[in-house]
């Protein structure tokens, strides 16, 4: 055991004058007296025992004070040692941000989902440092890998499409999310890349991102989002929103390409349940865990010192107002 405010402690010594003060009164104090015609019922009488039980007050006080200076100080225990384990990764989150993003085969629509679902998956992983990069026609950072989980849920809501030139440059996107991950020291480096298109855009092609990706050690798991055929699609004509079906396509042979090239793996959404299964799963297979040593977990003990300075005190009282009354 030891205490959080040590120092507190001296306030013991506060007891010592208490307690001189009064053995003091005691040996100096008046003597209480009753004047009575004759004394001769009291002779043959024996002592009260309560009469010995009349320092007992005082005694119960003063313990009392003692336990409660010795809570304030803060008693503590770290008997109990608790091994504890750490996510030694780095992992970029690696969105597509293209119009095409706006279908509502999945609730509300495809980036409402795949948003809300990332941000379930960051507050999961609490020690893994995590970054966000979106692309469509061209990609950028929004935001590096950090630890700080606030910053990214409020830059992850604040994805959205239509911020960038349309298109679908999947290549640029991964190209983006490795080059945050290219000088980590981390155990291991992955990319989520989610997308719900072809790859018809930008300046590196996504093959030869994936090469990039398998030079630096990153590992990349691809998920393509979209209903099997058909998705319904709001145009924006003059006349106001129009909600048609459009074909889905997915370029699936090449993020299965992507995937198998880095040590990763493919995934195919078709509604929000099995993209929340996607990323459950992704969480189960990056829990490369690595053991650190043991640390203390402290047990607060001022509560056990406080409920018996209680007890001294409901003691006292019962002593003083029931068992040795004083007459008036």
């Amino acid at each position: 055991m030891f205490f959080e405010y040590p120092n507190l402690l001296y306030l013991e010594f506060l007891l010592v004058p208490l307690i001189a003060l009064y053995v003091y009164r005691e040996l100096k104090g008046k003597i209480a007296s009753m004047k009575v015609s004759n004394f001769a019922a009291w002779q043959t009488s024996s002592p009260s025992i309560k009469k010995y039980f009349r320092h007992i007050p005082f005694i119960l006080r003063m313990v009392a004070l003692a336990l409660i200076i010795v809570a304030i100080a803060r008693p503590r225990s770290s008997e109990n040692f608790e091994k504890s384990d750490t996510e030694g990764i780095d992992i970029v989150l690696d969105m597509d941000v293209s119009t095409s993003m706006l279908a509502r085969d999945f609730s509300p629509d495809r980036i409402g989902a795949a948003k809300d679902i990332a941000i379930e998956f960051i507050a999961s992983r609490p020690t893994d440092r995590i970054g966000i990069v979106v692309f469509a026609g061209e990609s950028y950072t929004q935001c590096p890998v950090t630890t700080d989980r606030a910053t990214l849920i409020n830059l992850m809501k604040e994805v959205q499409t239509g911020l960038i030139d349309d298109g679908t440059a999947i290549g640029n996107g991964l190209a983006t999310a490795v080059a945050r991950l290219k000088d980590s020291d981390a155990k291991s480096k992955v990319v989520i890349l989610l997308t719900d298109g072809v790859n018809n855009s930008g300046e590196i092609t996504p093959q030869m991102a994936a090469e990039i990706a398998q030079t630096y050690g990153v590992r990349v798991y691809t998920i393509g989002v979209g209903a099997m055929g058909t998705a319904p699609y709001p145009m924006m004509p003059p006349m106001g929103v129009r909600v048609v079906d459009v074909e889905v396509e997915i370029d699936e042979a090449l993020l299965k390409d992507i995937a198998d090239k880095t040590g990763g793996k493919y995934f195919r959404a078709t509604d929000n349940t099995k993209l929340l299964e996607i990323y459950n799963e992704i969480n189960q297979m990056e829990k490369n865990r690595t053991s650190v040593d043991s640390f203390p977990v402290y047990s607060e003990l001022f509560m056990k010192f406080a409920i018996w300075a209680l007890i001294a005190l409901l003691l006292e009282l019962l002593f003083k107002f029931v068992i040795i009354r004083r007459l008036p």
